[in-house]
């Protein structure tokens, strides 16, 4: 009689079953034919291991393995001359016995296997694979060859992060996570021998146990390796690239290397805004952001020695490659001037404008990023001021200097010329550069600096007398107010132009009235010209 097999259950899938020469993990139940048990593998704990086809076994046994998958249930009777014959086992088994065995495979593998590989995902793109020296991150699950799970990253939701090819993990990984792309998703199978091997991990894997690792990377680098810039847009024109000490504003992404949003400044609906190469920023970002032009948009990828480094902050994990998108939205330098560009000039171009003069213009104003904030062209009117008398910004009374009527320049304002770190709220960005496009439409020529009001011709020597009208010694702001009004209306005197008239007379009679009592005596009055330039009447 022969060994009698009754396969009691066989698994969808079967990679390979068991040959001669194999080693195999089972679990089994042996009893003899009336149903009386003699022996079982459940019962202490563990798996019955052995190499089948060597002897090492009963002959029945070594041949009812034979052509087993993994997960196989079968039944087996084999008679007395391929177990244990006339002579029985002392104690245990009778001679002559019958044996029934219902055998259950649990692994399966030979000495020749080597580390198998199994891609079942792969991202199109795949700008670097896996080397040895590398630092990984990856998640994985892991179980035995019958699928029970021994252990998995997911459920302690963090990556295992390791160096790959130099010893860190079992052999067998060391070689499977090579020539793998980031997104990538692999089975790895790996032989006891190239895993724990005979002793197990001491916890959850046994002695002789193969190992599925089902694998995905999400993040890869090499400890050598630097920030690599990917440019994305480049202006045409490009007059000037930011270097170290420069002040940045611009917009960013931040995201993983398998696509995690991390953070955003659009989010926020604010640029972030920084100096460049002075260590305000994470290194990698403090040399990503050099040599960018305005408008310029770039992808900088960072490794983590360059970044956060293996604590990683926020909802950024340790060790982690940052992939930064970056939209430069402007940039200046604290020692930068105002820029002007001379976009036109009349040919007839002999009056130019100076402190003190009365100048209207018409003017465009934007960020660098062309965004516009105004335009008195959409006001329909002019633009007045008098020129250096702080009515505008500090740059923009030095971009009119030394303009004559019908020129039109560009006028470029660096912040602190400009609005400085608040900027304007809901106008202008703080921090941000301003660009001018102006045209000068009118020019009516000041007084010399420190003058309010000077005398077209020669000055009457009876002026106390001229203006005070009723002759009693006092002159009154009203007499005196009507006084240079008629002086300017009869062309015998000019007054500072741009300013209010009521204002400018009230100063000039302030400034007569020594004692302050509103009302200047003969002795109070004097002529600029006299006191030698001892004070000023600047408004």
């Amino acid at each position: 009689a022969d060994v009698r097999l009754e396969r009691r259950f066989v698994p969808q899938s079967c990679p390979r079953a068991v040959r001669p020469g194999d080693f195999v993990r089972y679990h089994y139940l042996g009893s003899f034919p009336d149903g009386t048990r003699f022996d079982s593998s459940y019962d202490r704990g563990s798996t019955f291991n052995v190499f089948v086809g060597k002897g090492q076994l009963i002959a029945g046994m070594d041949k009812a393995l034979v052509g087993m998958c993994v997960n196989e249930r079968r039944f087996v009777k084999i008679p007395p001359k391929l177990a244990y014959g006339s002579e029985g086992v002392a104690g245990v088994i009778p001679p002559n016995a019958v044996l029934h065995f219902d055998v259950l495979l649990i692994d399966l593998w030979n000495l020749e296997d080597e580390v198998q590989v199994q891609t079942y995902f792969k991202p199109e793109k795949c700008p670097r694979t896996v080397q040895v020296s590398d630092f990984v991150r990856y998640h994985y699950n892991g179980t035995f060859l019958d699928g029970t799970l021994f252990d998995s990253s997911h459920n302690r939701m963090r990556t295992y992060d390791t160096y790959v090819g130099i010893g860190w993990l079992i052999p067998g990984m060391d070689q499977g996570l090579l020539g793998m792309c980031v997104g990538e998703k692999r089975i790895i199978t790996i032989p006891p021998f190239l895993a724990y091997g005979e002793g197990g991990d001491g916890k959850d894997i046994p002695g002789q146990a193969s190992l599925v690792f089902d694998v995905v990377l999400l993040d890869l680098h090499n400890p050598k390796d630097g920030i690599a810039i990917e440019n994305q847009h480049v202006p045409e024109s490009c007059e000037r690239r930011s270097q170290t000490g420069d002040f940045l504003r611009y917009h960013y992404n931040g995201t993983l290397l398998d696509g995690t949003l991390f953070d955003s400044s659009y989010s926020r609906n604010h640029t972030y805004d920084t100096y460049v190469g002075k260590g305000y920023v994470i290194a990698g970002m403090d040399e990503g952001l050099l040599g960018v032009c305005t408008g310029e948009k770039r992808r900088i990828i960072i490794p983590p020695h360059l970044g956060y480094g293996e604590e990683g902050r926020g909802k950024i994990p340790g060790s982690a490659v940052l992939v930064f998108d970056i939209h430069v939205v402007d940039f200046h330098n604290p020692s930068d001037s105002v820029g002007i560009t001379v976009n036109y000039k009349p040919s007839n171009c002999t009056v130019l404008s100076k402190k003190g003069d009365y100048l209207k213009y018409h003017y465009n104003a934007s960020l660098q990023d062309g965004t516009v904030l105004d335009s008195t062209h959409s006001l329909g009117k002019t633009y007045n001021i008098v020129l250096g008398s702080g009515q505008v910004v500090v740059g923009m009374d030095v971009g009119l200097q030394d303009m004559c009527v019908g020129e039109r320049r560009t006028v470029v304002i660096p912040p602190h010329l400009g609005y400085g770190e608040d900027g304007v709220e809901g106008e202008v960005p703080g921090s941000a550069v301003l660009v001018f496009d102006i045209e000068l439409l009118e020019l009516v020529s000041g007084l010399p600096e420190g003058y309010m009001f000077v005398w077209n011709g020669e000055v009457s020597p009876n002026l106390f007398e001229e203006i005070d009208q009723n002759h009693d010694g006092e002159v009154l702001l009203e007499e005196f107010s009507e006084y240079i009004q008629a002086q300017v209306d009869s062309g015998k005197g000019k007054l500072a132009p741009g300013f209010d008239f009521e204002k400018i007379v009230k100063n000039m009679f302030t400034n007569q009235d020594r004692d302050g009592n509103g009302k200047v005596t003969a002795e109070e009055f004097k002529l600029k010209d006299q006191e030698a330039k001892e004070e000023h009447d600047e408004l």
